[in-house]
């Protein structure tokens, strides 16, 4: 599996089996280039315009924007889990969905935009995931402490942070990615993608920001 980030809390997950699923998409408001991309099914974790701009994805033939479990293909699944954008149980900015995508022997979590701590239900769903996509900007989601303190209750494996302030949404009220890889300590990498099987985890970094991919 090959998991290279699009920029905000756009991924593109490519499978040894030729699929390709990519996470809230995002449009031009956000400040990001958008640059259209190819996938067989799109992750949708809640109807904000910087994570469900299906415009700007090519030839997908799934949405998957509702909770439950979805089969993609015989070894190929999405489990969807209902959370909240906010601290509150909803009553600022919703819901949305954190997901769980099991394929290769590697479960990989997408966080959406989560705004509170898990409930225990929630961590028992997502505890022990090989990778784990967290918002860390704050404001509209978790921001750096709660994110850490998500990622010491899941204990994922490999963190890979999203959500923050770059020079694309410099205006934007958010923190920028170094205010919580400083909570991390020495533990985090600067990659182009990260490039993982179910047989070399213990080779993979701690954590790592991916850069994003906005020219390609």
């Amino acid at each position: 599996m090959i998991i290279t980030c699009l920029g905000h809390a756009k991924f593109l997950l490519e499978l040894e089996n030729g699929m390709r699923l990519v996470t809230d998409p995002f449009d031009a408001s956000t400040g990001y280039p958008v640059v259209p991309v190819r996938a067989d099914a799109v992750l949708v974790s809640h109807q904000h315009h910087d994570h469900n701009a299906l415009d700007t994805v090519q030839g997908y033939t799934r949405v998957l924007d509702t909770p439950g479990t979805h089969t993609l293909s015989t070894d190929v699944s999405v489990e969807a889990i209902e959370a909240f954008h906010d601290g509150e149980q909803g009553r600022l900015r919703g819901k949305t969905l954190l997901s769980v995508i099991s394929a290769e022997g590697l479960r990989v979590a997408h966080l959406g935009d989560l705004g509170h701590l898990p409930d225990e239900k929630q961590a028992a769903l997502l505890r022990d995931v090989d990778v784990l996509m967290v918002p860390v900007g704050g404001h509209y989601t978790i921001g750096p402490a709660q994110a850490k303190a998500v990622c010491d209750m899941l204990k994922p494996r490999v963190i890979l942070p999203m959500h923050y302030r770059t020079a694309y949404n410099a205006s934007w009220p958010i923190a920028p990615v170094e205010d919580f890889t400083k909570l991390l300590g020495g533990e985090v990498e600067e990659l182009d993608m990260l490039r993982i099987t179910s047989g070399d985890m213990k080779c993979q970094p701690r954590a790592a920001v991916l850069r994003a991919a906005v020219g390609a």
